[in-house]
């Protein structure tokens, strides 16, 4: 069997150990993948004066595809996150963040079932600002048809790929009349060549509270920048937090996939942190390579051990360590 070559970038804090779980639930599934491994972030520009190595950039380059977890941008070093430098530098255009409710993690809502598209160029994290004075600061918030198109058409063909129903649109076209005005009228005309879905929009203040009163009304929501920040994380809680949630970032020529949680360098090397949502993003990698049969496997695998509750890490309220949990789901597979 032919494998894929994909880049795997450890980070920082317990970014390794979540590589290292990840490998090895990968291996233990038979997944057909060879891997590029590299040290990225704040530790690697401690040691060799780069956040990311020339030959790091280089293999993603190569190969595409990228498995990257948590890095850490040092502070006050005049450094850009280096997400948004990633999701520029290679156009990867599309955050696209599955939500789901999980039967073993109780929160007070369930059947949620959201797939959130958020622009991930453009918009206020551009970092465009002019600093007028020293009491004043203009923040520019950039907005292009090229960039509105390819998210909600994205969005619009997930749905269609994946049997989804509808598409909400959320944006602040009643005061910002331009630059939202633009992205609400190119949805409304795009949803005209998609005439099996439904499609609506929504205020993204009423959306915030429409979704913690009944968050089963939405299904696919696309957005720009900024509210598909704050709106992935508050939909990450409905179902039990960032721990528990996938990443992908696409664009038209790569793809990198990650958790979305930090690096959380207080407990870095005490092996006690939940790797769920790493492991799921490692699983849409193996989808959009065409091997959704490995990733379904590995999804059951760790359905099966989340729903026994026996081996659950401390966030999930158990006493596992992560290699506990992490045999355990080898043991399913």
């Amino acid at each position: 069997m032919d494998k894929h070559t994909v880049t795997v970038f450890r980070g920082d804090g317990i970014g390794p150990e979540l590589v290292e779980a990840a490998m090895k639930v990968l291996d233990c599934a038979g997944a057909p993948l060879s891997y590029e491994v590299f040290d990225v972030g704040e530790a690697e520009y401690e040691r060799n004066g780069k956040l990311i190595p020339d030959e790091a950039l280089a293999s993603f380059e190569r190969t595409r595809v990228m498995l990257k977890s948590p890095i850490t941008t040092p502070v006050g070093k005049g450094f850009r996150s280096l997400n948004v430098t990633l999701r520029g530098k290679y156009n990867l255009y599309a955050n696209i963040r599955p939500v789901k409710s999980i039967p073993a993690i109780e929160t007070p809502f369930k059947n949620v079932d959201i797939v959130i598209f958020r622009e991930n160029t453009e918009g206020l994290y551009a970092g465009v600002e002019d600093v007028i004075s020293e009491d004043e600061v203009h923040a520019l918030k950039i907005v292009t048809r090229p960039a509105c198109e390819n998210i909600i058409r994205a969005a619009f063909d997930y749905a269609v790929k994946n049997g989804r129903k509808k598409v909400t649109c959320v944006h602040k076209a009643n005061i910002i009349k331009r630059a939202d005005g633009m992205f609400l009228s190119i949805f409304r005309d795009i949803a005209k060549e998609y005439p099996d879905i439904e499609a609506d929009d929504k205020i993204i203040d009423n959306t915030c509270m429409q979704l913690v009163m009944r968050p089963e009304q939405f299904d696919i929501m696309v957005m720009q920048n900024l509210y598909g920040d704050i709106l992935s994380d508050l939909c990450s809680g409905l179902v039990g937090g960032l721990g528990v949630v996938p990443s992908s970032n696409m664009g038209a020529d790569h793809a990198m996939f990650e958790a979305v949680h930090g690096s959380a360098p207080d407990i870095a090397g005490q092996r006690i942190a939940n790797p769920t949502a790493f492991l799921w993003s490692a699983c849409l990698m193996l989808d959009h390579l065409g091997e959704k049969d490995c990733a379904d496997r590995i999804r059951n695998a760790i359905d099966q051990v989340l729903n026994e509750g026996k081996h659950l890490t401390r966030d999930l309220h158990g006493n596992a360590g992560m290699d506990e949990y992490v045999d355990a789901i080898c043991e399913k597979l």
